[in-house]
């Protein structure tokens, strides 16, 4: 006889849990850049459109079900489909893509820890000189502090759902939110800081372009988690009483004004130290701009706060980061951990000891891939350029699978579960759902334009990233 579920607490505690796997280093860092160089204001308007009525309604479907089913991915999959093979397949995917993403944001993590940990400990010019992030990488010490971060991440889910990971989400979230807001107060009183301010959110519309577009939806997607099974295992730890609607609303308000937010931090500090900043030079990589550029802005605040002072708030910052990859690691890992204790009978213990080997060793293998060891650093090429280990999972699972999944539970919901099942199980808990505008755009969107779009996004992917070929230059 299998034990009950576990389920959230409270509504605030799965709207923190869910936020927190939403919030991450995206939103922190490569957000406002994105914003910045698409137009500001103008890019900032798309993507607050995409989140709600493209992302919102899928968002809606990956809950439901999992509430509805009260499975992992694959189960819920195969639960509602009578195990039919070809959904199996869709659920295992869901199951996988986080697996996959565990992966390489593991080794992000690691290096978010590194440089906190060298930020404390008085090495921030160190972090400022060009050429120290290659070296880093490549650096035996980060063994060590992957030892660190996985030890963190085993103490939250071992814990359970509501005494792990509702737990460390009622605390990392408003501390993150807490050092957010102070560090964008702080930033805001130094000289030239509102012409970054300008640069990011007055739009431009000139820079609207359908790469733009493109970019503007993949952020928001990619930003909620969605595609990535999470919310059908969070929504499966939710009780009938619970507003899935209500939620998911909350989720991405929040998610949204958190990226807002990190960009009245970013672009000030990088205009206030350097009021000549190119915006066209600032570099779309989330790591580039982290672990290459804002150590260099950090540093220059040694003029007014002194070294102790600026070491301090390159800490502060580090550690917001190191939160927010903690609570979106947290998120990704418990999918594939919920599947095992599901499908495969095994208990929270073992599958966290069985997901530490294996996801242990492909984290090693691509922390070797960025120079220590050729064979994964030269791994294969397409498109016309050599790809590491490293690039290759974040290719295959961050940029092209999760348009795909997502297409594939819209595809799913509204054609083998049906949509008279999906809005019945999304009234449970929010009496006035049911025929609301909501219910009914909800139902228009995931029929017609929602799949499309995103297979739309999917193809270009798979031709750009695989074939060196961007369809929307066709257009």
């Amino acid at each position: 006889m299998s034990l009950p579920r576990e389920q959230f607490s409270s509504k605030l505690g799965f709207i923190l849990a869910a936020a927190g796997s939403a919030v991450g280093i995206g939103n922190l860092v490569g957000f406002p850049v994105a914003a910045t160089k698409n137009g500001g204001g103008a890019f900032l308007l798309i993507y607050a459109l995409f989140v709600f009525f493209i992302c919102l309604p899928v968002m809606l479907a990956e809950m439901s079900l999992g509430r509805h089913t009260t499975k992992d991915p694959l189960g819920a999959y195969n639960k509602v489909s009578n195990n039919h093979k070809g959904w199996g397949f869709a659920g295992f995917l869901s199951v996988l893509t986080p697996f996959m993403i565990g992966v390489f944001y593991l080794v992000v993590t690691v290096w978010i820890f590194g440089y906190l940990y060298k930020t404390v400990t008085g090495d921030l010019s160190q972090l400022a000189q060009p050429g120290t992030f290659g070296e880093f990488v490549n650096s035996s010490s980060l063994f060590i502090y992957m030892v660190v971060v996985v030890a963190v991440i085993y103490s939250i889910l071992v814990m359970g759902v509501k005494k792990g990971i509702e737990s460390a989400a009622k605390l990392l979230m408003p501390a993150l939110f807490i050092m957010l807001i102070g560090l964008v107060i702080y930033v805001l009183t130094l000289d030239n800081a509102f012409a970054g301010v300008s640069y990011y959110i007055v739009p431009d519309f000139n820079k609207i372009t359908a790469a733009t577009v493109n970019g503007a939806l993949s952020q928001a997607f990619f930003s909620l988690s969605l595609g990535m099974g999470i919310l059908i295992t969070y929504g499966s730890y939710l009780s009938k009483r619970d507003d899935i609607v209500g939620g998911a609303k909350m989720v991405a308000i929040t998610d949204t004004a958190v990226a807002f937010t990190a960009g009245l931090l970013i672009l000030p500090a990088i205009f206030s130290f350097n009021p000549n900043t190119n915006t066209a030079e600032l570099s779309d990589s989330s790591v580039s701009l982290m672990f290459v550029f804002l150590p260099k802005i950090f540093l220059a605040l040694q003029a007014s706060l002194g070294y102790v002072g600026a070491s301090a708030v390159a800490a502060t910052f580090f550690l917001l980061v190191f939160f927010a990859a903690i609570t979106s690691l947290v998120s990704i890992i418990e999918v594939t951990v919920a599947s095992l204790i599901d499908e495969k009978g095994m208990s929270r213990k073992q599958a966290l000891g069985f997901l530490g080997g294996t996801m242990g060793v492909l984290a090693v293998i691509c922390t070797l891939s960025f120079g220590m060891v050729t064979m994964f650093t030269e791994f294969t090429s397409y498109a016309g350029a050599s790809k590491s280990v490293f690039d290759v999972v974040v290719d295959i699972f961050y940029d092209t699978i999760l348009p795909l999944n997502g297409l594939l539970v819209c595809m799913f919901v509204m054609r083998r579960w049906k949509k008279k099942q999906f809005h019945a199980e999304l009234s449970e808990g929010n009496d006035s759902y049911e025929g609301s505008w909501l219910q009914k755009y909800v139902d228009f969107s995931l029929s017609t334009f929602i799949p499309v779009v995103l297979a739309a996004v999917f193809i270009n992917i798979v031709a750009q990233k695989y074939f060196g070929i961007s369809l929307l230059d066709l257009i």
